[in-house]
């Protein structure tokens, strides 16, 4: 009895060590068996924008300007046909120009109001490069050298650019390279394409830099000047005037023979929207019909350069 009862509580005792050993935890993988962490995800890079395919009214919200609800456009008014004060029936000068006429059509493009302030032409560069206007309307060539400062439009018009001096002084100019003799003085306006043009074909001559062309053309008529670098479509225009003003060669421009509009650095969906709204007045008409009008009221009463309270503040 006493051997059967000791039979018992081994039998007892084994049964237990193998219950603990059933509930004991599973051993861990080895690690070359340990399942992969799921890799992350990389979220997608921001796709970059292609304003140049959206429609205006895709790109009228897009647009920020310096005052929202208006285009703030910066002119030159010494550069007529482009842009100059025109004197109306009241005797009053109004701002005219085909500069000023696309800047309007542009700001109605746009859905904005345009507020049009002249200043020189250098002031043009500096209120674009800082940003405090939204537009240059001022004939600017788009010149590689200026893209740090400003974006450029499309060419919304062709020209070209040109050596000038005064009736009585063609034969002193039978060449262009003719001009670049150190007993001549050469103008050409500050901060300008021109002023580039003179240094680059005239340096060895006296280079003389003027702040407005009316400047330029006062100097080579009253004999302070015996040559000069102008746009050829206001050379033109200024010769209507004075007669005694000859155009007598054109001069090679290497970049974009071409006026542009001047776009406030980085805002690409004024940029898109300007150039639709050139490419739309081309096709309209408007702005061929603005460069006759611009070209018929520069030939009466004019005023080049800016008015006396403009010259004030500025």
């Amino acid at each position: 009895m006493k051997n059967l009862t000791k039979l018992m509580c081994l039998l007892l005792a084994l049964a237990m060590v193998f219950a603990l050993c059933a509930c004991g935890s599973s051993p861990a993988p080895a690690a070359s068996e340990a399942p992969e962490a799921p890799a992350e995800s990389e979220a997608p890079a921001d796709e970059p924008v292609d304003y140049s395919s959206m429609t205006i009214d895709e790109l009228k919200p897009l647009i920020q300007t310096v005052t929202e609800g208006k285009l703030t456009i910066a002119t030159s008014p010494d550069f007529a046909p482009y842009e100059f004060y025109a004197i109306d029936a009241d005797g009053n000068p109004q701002l005219a120009g085909f500069d000023v006429g696309m800047a309007q059509y542009i700001a109605e493009f746009l859905g904005l109001e345009a507020e049009i302030i002249p200043m020189d032409f250098d002031g043009v560069l500096n209120e674009l490069a800082a940003k405090s206007v939204d537009i240059g309307a001022a004939g600017l060539s788009p010149d590689p050298s200026r893209m740090d400062a400003m974006d450029f439009s499309d060419i919304y018009y062709f020209g070209g650019q040109s050596f000038v001096t005064v009736e009585g002084k063609e034969d002193l100019f039978p060449t262009l390279a003719d001009a670049n003799k150190a007993e001549y003085s050469i103008g050409a306006q500050n901060g300008s394409i021109q002023m580039d043009l003179a240094n680059a074909n005239t340096p060895d001559a006296d280079i003389v830099s003027l702040v407005k062309v009316t400047d330029i053309v006062a100097e080579l008529i009253g004999g302070k000047l015996d040559g000069a670098f102008i746009e050829t479509a206001v050379a033109e225009n200024y010769a209507k005037s004075y007669p005694q003003l000859k155009i007598v060669h054109d001069v090679p421009y290497e970049a974009a023979a071409g006026s542009a509009f001047g776009i406030s650095k980085g805002n690409e969906a004024l940029l898109a929207a300007v150039n639709l709204a050139i490419a739309a007045a081309n096709e309209d008409g408007f702005l061929e019909s603005a460069v006759a009008e611009a070209n018929e009221l520069s030939t009466g009463e004019i005023i080049e350069g800016l008015l006396p309270d403009e010259a004030a503040q500025g």
